[in-house]
């Protein structure tokens, strides 16, 4: 038996179990109508058309939007269609919007944080270099303690005479202040990779929001989450009509 031998009965069941089992969308729909001029008016079936329109658009009663007896459902899902397509639009500019913020508070996070930990690098340099100074003027003051020719015992007293401070609370201090410094530049570190983590996870994020019609990106709804909510409703409406 041909196919154009098929009752339009046997035809529209065939549709229904499509978009009742198999995930028949709208555009299923649309291409098959432009195949034959039987299947164009089979594939506009209004019941068809309904299904539809209550899977992908739950939140919006069809009988809500029906102003007039001779308005077909194709015509009122493809109004709801680019209306919430709409939406969609304007709600995945906001999430792109909203991730780019986000990767640039990262970004500035991690060049202030870069900034502050060059700093304190330096001046950790700085105090080292004191340090080791100290060191020197502290060994050349016990060296005067000995017997040291003169020549290099009157370069270490002159070494001692220009440090003007008590040089073993100085080194104490300088120990100390090493030690904060070295905190604070591991503080810095942590703080940068904690912060680079994020910003390439938000990265991620925007590589992965891509636009769909009927994606919510206010929910951040999945395609799986979607499939499962339409798979759901159908079984109620299949419910509903047994």
């Amino acid at each position: 038996m041909s196919a154009s031998a098929l009752p339009d009965e046997l035809w529209r069941r065939i549709l229904e179990i499509g978009i009742e089992f198999y995930n028949f969308n709208y555009k299923d729909l649309c291409c098959l109508s432009i195949t034959c001029r039987r299947l164009n008016r089979l594939s506009s079936d209004d019941s068809l058309w309904s299904s539809l329109f209550s899977a992908d658009f739950p939140q919006y009663p069809i009988k809500q939007h029906r102003s007039s007896s001779s308005v077909s459902n194709k015509s009122l899902y493809k109004i709801r269609y680019e209306k919430v397509r709409e939406q969609k639009v304007l709600a995945h500019r906001r999430a792109v919007l909203r991730i780019q913020s986000e990767i640039n508070e990262h970004s500035r996070r991690i060049r202030e944080t870069e900034l502050r930990s060059a700093e304190e690098k330096e001046k950790m340099k700085s105090t080292v270099a004191e340090f080791l100074n100290l060191h020197k003027i502290r060994e050349a003051s016990v060296a005067l303690n000995v017997w040291q020719p003169e020549v290099v015992r009157g370069k270490q007293k002159q070494i001692v005479e220009q440090c003007n401070v008590p040089v073993n609370n100085r080194i104490h201090a300088i120990e100390m202040e090493l030690k904060l410094c070295k905190q604070q530049v591991e503080g810095f570190e942590k703080a940068l990779r904690v912060e680079k983590r994020r910003m390439q996870a938000a990265k991620e994020k925007l590589a992965s929001v891509e636009y769909h019609p009927l994606r919510d990106f206010n929910l951040a709804v999945t395609p799986i989450a979607e499939q499962a909510m339409r798979k759901r409703l159908r079984t109620s409406s299949k419910e509903t009509r047994s």
